[in-house]
């Protein structure tokens, strides 16, 4: 038994340093590619290959959506996906002391717990390392050390005398690279990263301990106190309602001195949080299986009440959704939309608990796993991408509706824009404005060719965009017009004067004259604004 466990040590130890190398190799600074795919399926072999408990199912579920994970980040590595690739790993790793998935509620303070402790982890096991008895006929970690400080110590010794005394051994030392401060601290932050799942350290599972029981007992609120509070609510949010259908989706007259933006683009997000307050009220108060959750008149004030905080919602939704259509559409835009919807499944899920008489921890449990799909799925599309295709289909220039389209802010958005400026350009446009189009599309498309040339931020998305964009634009793509001498383009591709640098304040008579026309026209030339304003 104790062979075998120190057999598994030792692979354990040779793993994260075969991981560790080999990240040594790969990471360069901040060129993020397909290898940080490549990494992740390497560390996940490693975990399943020397740590023989975690062939079981629970943890080879986790494993397995790991594994899933870490194809997303060779697909197109982001942070988000990275987050959830680690998540998945960790629970994988603590899942044996487990042994079940009870709740999200203390799996949450299980990561936090593991990701905290551990840096310490290394640490703790040359400790134990340390303090480890030797077996019988053989030398512990102390002992060893002793024994090899004399001859390694003299040898040492030797080698330099024979380096001082012989050029040749003093040339082949001199080709002896030693690892530097920082490449040591690299080493020892992947250790922190990597050891914590090999050896996880026995706090990340006793923290759960430490949490109270998901259904805590609360002091209940008189039923006619409750009766009274949910029939107010229910009148306050009916008049709120009211002046929604009226003036946000029927379109009716609003009153003089308000104005439809005001009124939309103002209440998006107080309106989701007087839903989350909403439930947060239900949560508490209307406990499953209590009296006041099985008073029918009380039941029926809820469900109405619910049912009002998801018209709040739709209403910030419809509300966002003006919103971009009077700017553009952003991933974080998307990303507020995503979260609305959450907020209308919790609502809908707290209403569920009360009428099915479920646990606080089902609760929990229902709306992690709801977050959980909506993260994924984040993590798996384009949203930047889809960002630019809707921006480029609805804009001005090329429905005839909408607002002006803001090539900055596609540039700005980089190979995720590559192919709605391809599509853009494939257009008919007026001469002028595919110009523009032309030079972000060419500054855009040089970048990621920039970034595919180069195997450590090679992506396989990045391929697929740039093969696409050579393939509709053909072996030569048409160039846009290159500026006249003295004239700079902006980052959408506007042409306009090179400005001037404004000469020291001259003294005696070779000092210019104030009136100087020439100088004048430079200062008073400004570029045109184009675009809609970004918020």
């Amino acid at each position: 038994m104790i062979r075998t466990a120190r057999f598994s040590f030792l692979a354990k130890v040779a793993a994260a340093i075969a991981i560790i190398a080999a990240m040594d190799r790969l990471f360069l600074g901040d060129a993020a590619g397909s290898w940080i795919g490549g990494f992740a399926l390497a560390w996940t072999g490693a975990l399943l290959a020397t740590r023989p408990a975690l062939r079981r199912r629970p943890s080879l579920v986790a494993l397995a959506i790991a594994a899933g994970f870490a194809i997303v980040l060779a697909h197109d590595p982001g942070g988000l996906g990275w987050m959830l690739f680690w998540s998945a790993l960790s629970i994988a790793a603590l899942m044996p002391r487990t042994g079940r998935f009870d709740d999200a509620w203390r799996w949450s303070l299980r990561l936090a717990a593991h990701g905290l402790s551990g840096p310490l982890a290394p640490a703790l096991d040359l400790i134990r390392l340390a303090r480890l008895k030797p077996r019988r006929g053989g030398h512990g970690p102390a002992r060893l050390a002793a024994l090899l400080a004399l001859p390694l110590g003299m040898t040492a010794l030797f080698v330099a005398l024979f380096a001082s005394a012989n050029p040749v051994i003093a040339q082949a030392l001199a080709r002896v690279r030693l690892p530097g401060l920082g490449e040591m601290l690299f080493w020892a932050l992947l250790l922190a990263l990597i050891w914590p799942s090999l050896r996880p350290t026995r706090w990340a599972t006793r923290a759960a301990a430490l949490l109270p029981r998901a259904d805590i007992a609360l002091p209940g609120i008189p039923a006619a106190s409750l009766l009274l509070s949910l029939l107010l609510f229910n009148i306050v949010f009916a008049i709120q309602n009211g002046l929604d259908l009226a003036f946000l989706w029927s379109g009716a007259p609003l009153p003089p001195g308000v104005t439809l933006a005001d009124y939309a683009h103002r209440g998006a997000y107080p309106l989701i949080a007087t839903a989350l307050l909403a439930g947060l009220f239900v949560l508490v108060a209307l406990k499953p299986g209590s009296a006041s959750a099985a008073d029918p008149a009380i039941r029926r004030l809820v469900v109405l009440w619910v049912a009002q905080n998801l018209l709040l919602v739709a209403s910030s939704i419809l509300r966002t959704l003006d919103y971009v259509a009077a700017y553009s559409l952003t991933s974080l835009r998307i990303a507020a939309l995503a979260w609305m919807g959450l907020v209308a499944i919790g609502l809908a899920l707290i209403c569920w608990r009360m009428l099915a008489g479920r646990s606080t921890a089902w609760l929990i449990n229902a709306n992690a796993l709801m977050a959980a799909l909506v993260l994924s799925a984040a993590s798996i599309a384009d949203l930047e991408a889809g960002a630019a295709a809707w921006n480029v289909r609805h804009a001005r220039e090329t429905s005839g509706r909408g607002v002006a389209l803001d090539l900055c802010y596609l540039a700005q958005t980089g190979p995720a824009a590559l192919l709605s400026l391809v599509a853009l350009e494939r257009r008919p446009l007026p001469p002028g404005f595919r110009d523009r189009v032309r030079h972000v599309r060419a500054q855009v498309m040089a970048d990621l060719a920039g970034r595919q040339a180069d195997w450590r931020s090679w992506t396989w998305r990045g391929r697929y965009r740039l093969e696409t964009a050579r393939r509709l634009l053909g072996p030569n793509p048409p160039a846009a017009a290159t500026p006249l001498p003295g004239m700079e383009r902006d980052c959408d591709g506007t042409l306009h004067p090179i400005a001037a640098e404004q000469p020291a304040p001259a003294t005696g008579p070779a000092a210019a004259p104030a009136g100087d026309p020439i100088a004048n026209a430079v200062e008073n030339t400004t570029p045109p604004l184009t675009g809609a304003p970004s918020r």
